[in-house]
């Protein structure tokens, strides 16, 4: 989107991550007037609160102030194309299939659990997606993972959560978690399994029993030790390969005990 105001970008990017304009304020601190005022570019923004603003939404304060590109998802329904340079992203129909899956059955796991928010999902998709490759140096997913303030962040899930929430395979609720907002996702149906071999879900089982009572402060923090994230420059595509840069092999992932928060 290319606004010719600040308030006009927040805005749009607000809608974007399917907030209200209460939803970000209460998060800011603000009321929603003074939210309004900011959107309708009759008050500036501080430092500070593009700061919060970036936090909340995921982006770096780059990117909501347009001065760098937000990341396109395109969809693939039928056959796979190559993949446009940048942040343009195509993500084939098999490897989504297998991201609205996974994401599914992760929801009818945990997904009730009160500290599984949008970010605890995060966090979940990635380390199975990360931990199947260093184990099996094949993609699961294969989702693609921007390096970000609160750790890594799928950058196709929120197209990937629009189309499922628009054919009715899961509900998106608002609530608070503690003082936090929070995110969730509820499911309308099960996952269809025959996408998984026994190895998949054997790991995806793992992953969810270590770190699904994790909170999010603690598992984006969990995130923080993890060395492809630490290689990855800001804002940038973390590389799958990055999960043998270190020694020994499993150094974070399987000598690290995360202590549930």
């Amino acid at each position: 989107m290319h606004s010719t105001s600040l308030g006009k970008r927040i805005r749009h990017l607000r809608e974007r991550a399917h907030l209200s304009q209460d939803d970000l304020a209460n998060q800011l601190g603000l009321d929603r007037a003074s939210l309004s005022q900011i959107e309708n570019d009759k008050r500036k923004v501080t430092a500070e609160e593009l700061k919060q603003i970036s936090n909340i939404l995921n982006l770096s304060a780059g990117q909501v102030l347009g001065l760098e590109p937000l990341p396109e998802v395109h969809l693939e329904s039928e056959t796979p194309q190559k993949a446009v340079p940048d942040l343009r992203i195509n993500v084939p129909a098999r490897n989504r299939k297998k991201f609205e899956e996974t994401l599914l059955y992760i929801l009818n796991k945990v997904g009730a659990k009160p500290n599984i928010g949008e970010t605890v999902l995060y966090k979940l998709l990635y380390f199975i997606d990360f931990n199947y490759y260093e184990k099996y140096e094949e993609q699961l997913m294969g989702a693609i993972y921007i390096k970000n303030h609160h750790g890594p962040t799928p950058i196709e899930f929120q197209e990937i959560v629009k189309e499922m929430i628009e054919k009715g395979e899961i509900e998106l609720v608002q609530s608070q978690y503690f003082k936090h907002l929070q995110k969730k996702y509820l499911p309308h149906r099960e996952p269809d399994l025959s996408l998984f071999n026994a190895n998949e879900i054997q790991l995806i089982d793992e992953v969810i029993h270590r770190l699904a009572g994790m909170n999010a402060a603690a598992i984006s923090e969990y995130s923080h030790q993890d060395v492809p994230w630490i290689v990855t420059e800001s804002g940038k595509p973390i590389d799958y390969e990055a999960v043998f840069y270190r020694t020994p092999p499993y150094s974070v992932r399987k000598d690290a005990d995360p202590e549930n928060t």
